[in-house]
């Protein structure tokens, strides 16, 4: 069985980074989020039905590297950089409201522990990042916060710079798995 950390938040709020140091930390697979090669490929001007698409997308990614570790017989441990609440998160804040697809796939997929990465990471800019403004940062946020509130899953708020963020999310991940 291979257990799975998610790690969600607003954009640049270190949740490839941390990942990714996660992932080479524990020796493990992580899972990219899917909607960044998506934007590149089609541009970064979407629609609501773009959305359905990126979740298809990273959802087919999360199972692929899932059977390709379990396959492997690699760790026992795997990263996932965005799953169906940010998708649900994104449909609601652009589009206020959300495919139903993906509001099944939030009850229907099993995950360990959520790592929610906080705005204290100063902004940067790159090509697809919507939302420079801290406001609309926090109150993205604050909707992943009520997400996760809502939901049985344990879950972790990821703060500080790069190295405290690692360090934390270490932390609550040893006491998940030992």
């Amino acid at each position: 069985m291979i257990r799975k950390v998610v790690v969600i938040g607003p954009e640049s709020t270190g949740k490839s980074t941390l990942c990714e140091q996660l992932a080479a930390h524990y020796q493990t697979a992580w899972v990219k989020e899917f909607a960044r090669e998506y934007l590149l490929t089609h541009g970064s001007k979407y629609a609501y039905a773009d959305l359905g698409k990126i979740a298809e997308g990273q959802l087919h990614l999360e199972d692929e590297i899932c059977k390709a570790a379990i396959r492997n017989q690699q760790s026992a441990l795997m990263f996932i950089d965005t799953d169906m609440y940010v998708m649900k998160v994104w449909s609601e804040f652009v589009f206020n409201k959300c495919d139903s697809s993906i509001l099944n796939e939030i009850v229907k997929r099993h995950y360990d522990l959520y790592l929610l990465c906080n705005t204290d990471l100063p902004w940067v800019a790159d090509e697809l990042r919507e939302y420079p403004d801290l406001h609309s940062r926090e109150v993205l946020f604050h909707y992943y916060k009520d997400a996760m509130i809502n939901q049985p899953v344990p879950w972790v708020e990821i703060t500080g710079n790069n190295e405290q963020r690692l360090a934390k999310a270490i932390s609550a991940i040893n006491k998940m798995m030992f």
